[in-house]
């Protein structure tokens, strides 16, 4: 498991809630414009960042996320693996205070760079399936008590 106990839960309700998404395109096909969709109805920001960077759910698209103008609290990254490690090192260099990187996407010494940094991180996970995850959880939870 990619992910400390609890870390999921903190990134999600109490990291932030602007979300760099990088490699969201206005292509409604791609995973990335669902979770974005998932993302926005739970209240996050979610900022595009891809090489076309055209406005998605919007929101202004960036090539980079260092043309980001503004605060990203967690950079969610839709890339693969081997391209997913530079993503990261830019994540830290822009001051984000977590990093996800989605299903399918791993790149363990990346995870261990970031973390380094101080930063939370999860990998080869969805923030829409951990989200709904969570709220079930919250849900049993509630009715039990």
């Amino acid at each position: 498991m990619y992910a400390e106990p609890g870390i999921i839960r903190k990134i999600i309700e109490e990291t932030g809630d602007t979300w760099a998404l990088v490699g969201l395109s206005s292509n409604r096909q791609r995973a990335a414009y669902g979770v974005a969709e998932v993302l926005r109805r739970h209240g996050k920001r979610v900022v595009p960042v891809h090489p076309k960077a055209g406005p998605v759910h919007g929101e202004r698209g960036y090539a980079r996320l260092a043309d980001i103008p503004f605060a990203v609290d967690v950079v969610d990254v839709f890339v693969n693996s081997s391209l997913a490690g530079a993503v990261a090192d830019e994540a830290v260099a822009i001051g984000a205070r977590a990093v996800w990187f989605q299903l399918g996407v791993v790149d363990e010494a990346a995870y261990e760079r970031t973390r380094a940094a101080g930063l939370d991180m999860v990998m080869d996970r969805c923030p829409a399936i951990e989200l709904d995850s969570l709220r079930l959880r919250d849900a049993r939870r509630a009715r039990l008590s």
